[in-house]
């Protein structure tokens, strides 16, 4: 018997390939028989979650016999009055990608198309690809997105545009001014998602929440995370904002019990502490300059970005000195495939951990 399950498989699963995630640190110490290493590859928050946020998760434990609320009623009830607006605008999901994949699902077939930028991130095309999407990809300008060049590419067979601010692995953003321009001009038959996943991180004058624009553009969704600068990356919470007819169409592909009891507890409790985040945000900014002090002292490019990372510019091939640092004991990640073969991103990390990258850096390098 010749079985070949790709043969069975839908047409978008052929040309698709797994998500690549950051090495984890148990990983590379089995492989190599070391430890003590580091891992600066997946733009997780050094400082970790809430003191809030991990009681509330311990105390939820207690209670694993029990499925959670499938509505989520209290995170979506904090959610609202945080961003000033009704509970049923709101859909959970089981972190932002989870939301991401919902769009997908609800809004994308293989009869129509979806238009993203070069260098966006990488769930935009996997979960458009796998409903059979047609992508069509706007070569990016300055490393970010080129909103005229998108434009140019959104036609009559087009349902979703996907703009990531910032943008994730590259840095870059958009302004207030261009991302609204950008969103009215849009056909009413198109689904804008901006992706916010970083939103916390950023303090520059014209960044825009897009979450404001909801009621004047009702074709616009707004996603967010928990995983970034609220310390949860491994509960996996996220949400979307949207009209209330966006997010009932959401819900009915959302899984039954998506996000789980801890994750809600913790996820909830998080939000009662916003000085955690700011004393995360701004732990960011101080090893934001201490890395880009240290690039620049040898002689090294970078994106400049407002999220919690650098896209490095080695000016040559990422991979070996991703695997030179990897013997370092120093994870960071290579962004080859995401067209910047010379690139690795770099996470900010603690004041030790940033030092650490960057002395690794130098052995390898040489300077």
């Amino acid at each position: 018997m010749n079985f070949q399950p790709l043969d069975l498989a839908a047409p978008g699963i052929a040309g698709l390939r797994p998500y690549i995630p950051g090495k984890p640190i148990s990983e590379l110490e089995r492989e190599l028989g070391i430890t003590g290493s580091i891992k600066l590859a997946s733009n997780e928050n050094p400082l970790g979650p809430s003191p809030k946020a991990l009681a509330a998760a311990e105390a939820a434990l207690g209670e694993l016999a029990r499925y959670p609320d499938g509505g989520g009623f209290e995170l979506r009830a904090a959610l609202a009055a945080k961003h000033g607006v009704d509970r049923n605008r709101i859909t959970l999901g089981n972190g932002s990608n989870d939301v991401l994949d919902m769009i997908a699902r609800v809004f994308l077939h293989p009869c129509v198309e979806t238009v993203m930028s070069e260098h966006a991130f990488a769930v935009y095309p996997i979960s458009s690809q796998a409903v059979g999407a047609t992508v069509r990809i706007a070569p990016a300008k300055d490393h970010g997105h080129d909103l005229d060049a998108m434009r140019e590419r959104v036609g009559e067979h087009t349902r979703v545009v996907w703009v990531a601010n910032p943008n994730n692995p590259t840095g870059t953003w958009v302004t207030s001014e261009r991302l609204h321009g950008f969103l009215k001009s849009l056909p009413e038959h198109v689904i804008a998602v901006v992706d916010e996943a970083y939103v916390e991180y950023v303090d520059a004058p014209e960044y825009p929440d897009a979450s404001q624009w909801l009621d004047e553009l009702p074709n616009l969704i707004v996603t967010r995370t928990f995983s970034k600068a609220y310390g949860l990356a491994a509960l996996r919470v996220g949400y979307a904002l949207s009209s209330p007819a966006i997010a009932d169409l959401l819900n009915r592909v959302r899984q039954p019990f998506n996000v789980n009891s801890v994750a809600l507890a913790a996820a909830l409790a998080a939000l009662d502490d916003p000085e955690h985040v700011r004393r995360a945000v701004e732990l960011n900014r101080q090893g934001m300059a201490q890395l880009i002090d240290g690039l620049r002292a040898r002689g090294l490019g970078f994106i400049p970005s407002v999220g919690n990372f650098l896209a490095v510019d080695l000016g040559q091939p990422a991979g070996p000195i991703d695997q030179a640092l990897l013997r370092e004991g120093v994870i960071t990640r290579p962004i080859g495939n995401y067209g910047l073969p010379n690139h690795l991103r770099v996470t900010i990390g603690l004041p030790e951990e940033n030092a650490r990258f960057l002395a690794a850096l130098k052995k390898v390098l040489g300077r």
